[in-house]
């Protein structure tokens, strides 16, 4: 009776864990450059010491990220840059290190840093990007930052960074619980001259509501399942404890 229960326990356990991952993809649906993450079950032996497997039980976890290109929105705006096909846009995160992203909404804070629009410094040919005073910026294709100078004619202009923009394989690329990809060997990876940037679009989220709807209504049905069955089960004990108590 206890491996039963134990079963249905497990089970019910790690498909909360299941809808977990795919109801943060479904609230990502509308984030720019949000890539779906995975999520898969597998029966797992439980050993206590030599021998066999005691019990056998599901563990849910989250294999991989599905990196596949997200559709361009054009939004007219000038910071806003997608990359065009494979590739990433090097930023520094929260803990100093390097990451990598495809949201492309770019902006200028009051100190003249290049962040996104999740505050993240953008990495420039010499680390995190800081612009002198300007009253226009210009992103080219490739990365290059051009700017005319604050109170500079039109005819004035200067190249003063460009973005470091990234092509690792993807076999050597992880996605971290912040949302940001880095390399699994935490080390920094060189820019790629052949990456291009399309301004004025940003890569919308590669998200499928429809999939990940129909995923967690599937999940809600089988936790209602294996909770019925460790109702059946205190049932079954409870009537089993009855008849033992007769005889």
């Amino acid at each position: 009776m206890d491996k039963a229960v134990y079963l249905a326990m497990s089970a019910g356990r790690n498909i909360m864990s299941a809808q977990a991952v795919h109801a943060n993809n479904l609230a990502n649906a509308n984030t720019t450059g949000f890539q779906t993450d995975f999520a898969q079950a597998r029966a797992m032996g439980l050993y206590h010491g030599e021998g066999y497997s005691t019990r056998a039980y599901a563990l849910t976890e989250s294999p991989g990220t599905d990196f596949a290109r997200g559709p361009l929105v054009s939004t007219g705006r000038d910071l806003d840059m997608a990359v065009e096909g494979d590739g990433w846009i090097a930023v520094q995160a929260p803990d100093g290190s390097e990451a990598f992203t495809r949201a492309g909404s770019l902006k200028i804070d009051p100190l003249g840093r290049l962040l996104t629009g999740n505050n993240l410094p953008v990495i420039g040919n010499g680390g995190p990007i800081a612009l002198p005073p300007s009253d226009k910026i210009t992103l080219g294709a490739d990365g290059t930052i051009t700017i005319q100078p604050q109170g500079q004619g039109a005819e004035v202009l200067s190249t003063v960074d460009r973005i470091k923009l990234v092509k690792p394989s993807y076999d050597v690329l992880q996605k971290g619980i912040d949302g940001l990809v880095r390399r699994v060997d935490g080390e920094e990876e060189p820019a790629d001259a052949t990456i291009r940037l399309q301004a004025g679009f940003l890569e919308a989220s590669n998200v499928s509501a429809i999939d990940e709807f129909t995923q967690i209504t599937s999940l809600s049905r089988q936790f209602e399942i294996n909770v019925k069955m460790m109702q059946t089960l205190q049932q079954n004990s409870e009537a089993s404890t009855s008849i033992l108590r007769i005889s």
